[in-house]
């Protein structure tokens, strides 16, 4: 049977002029992405691989969530699902009210442009690029003139104010994650999607990020679902939705790094809470 995850309690943040509550304003709905039935499959016949099992779930605007679960549970399919860069074998994904498998190659790759922000390992910046630069290349590219008090906002909720003219070379890794993080918010999107964005980094490192990535939620309104396998990580979010087989097996709210390890200890072999 499948785990159908919907959304409770009350958004985090007043968003960027938008009112990013549960209730929604402008038009906007209280959940920023979700998926109904969706099913994701490799191969055919005795080779066919199931990697999402009819999973629904909703991702509530203004919130944090964490996915977590055993290596090869589908977390990371379910973030590529989520965020356009996979499609579904079956089932609907939709941002906000916009349904993802409804769109051509080339609305969806302006929609990825436009309302969706990515957080990788990989920091991909351009190294002949200063921070600002390197923060506001995919406006460039796309000619869109950055809000300036929007991106002021940005760059000093992630404590980059004075290392704007740094080339990447110049700068520590969690720096350089910094730029990255600051590059996903600089534009607005109605949501970010990181996938360990923490997982090249000390723990150090990894917490600033972290930190930065929880006031963007607090203090911006953005919405956030990340890809962790550290409990640590996970004990930022407001939630952690648990994977198991390829569906959501649990949901954990005012996660802390003890709980969530010991949600995961009771993962038994067979990838299934016990």
């Amino acid at each position: 049977m499948t785990t159908a995850v919907g959304i409770s309690g009350q958004g985090q943040g007043s968003g960027r002029g938008s009112g990013s509550g549960r209730e929604g304003t402008g038009g906007r709905t209280a959940v920023a992405a979700r998926a109904r039935q969706v099913v994701k499959a490799y191969g055919a016949g005795e080779t066919r691989v199931v990697a999402l099992d009819q999973v629904d779930v909703d991702m509530a605007r203004g919130e944090y969530t964490a996915i977590m679960g055993p290596s090869g549970s589908g977390k990371s399919t379910l973030m590529h699902c989520l965020a356009g860069l996979d499609t579904v074998s079956s089932g609907q994904v939709f941002l906000d009210d916009t349904e993802l498998s409804g769109l051509k190659d080339k609305q969806l790759t302006q929609l990825r442009r436009d309302r969706i922000g990515f957080i990788f390992q990989a920091y991909n910046l351009l190294p002949t690029l200063n921070a600002i630069e390197n923060i506001t290349l995919p406006m460039d590219i796309a000619g869109r003139r950055p809000d300036a008090a929007w991106l002021q906002r940005v760059v000093e909720t992630v404590g980059l104010a004075d290392r704007l003219k740094h080339r990447p070379s110049e700068l520590s890794g969690g720096q350089q994650q910094r730029v990255a993080v600051a590059r996903a918010l600089a534009a607005g999107p109605e949501i970010i999607f990181g996938d360990e964005p923490t997982g090249n980094l000390d723990s150090r490192s990894g917490a600033e990020v972290l930190d930065f990535l929880r006031r963007s939620v607090d203090e911006l309104g953005q919405t956030i679902v990340m890809v962790t396998h550290d409990p640590v990580a996970a004990s930022y979010a407001d939630r952690v939705l648990y994977l198991a087989d390829g569906r959501i097996v649990d949901e954990m709210r005012h996660p802390t790094p003890d709980l969530v390890l010991d949600r995961m200890k009771a993962f038994d072999g067979r990838g299934r809470t016990s």
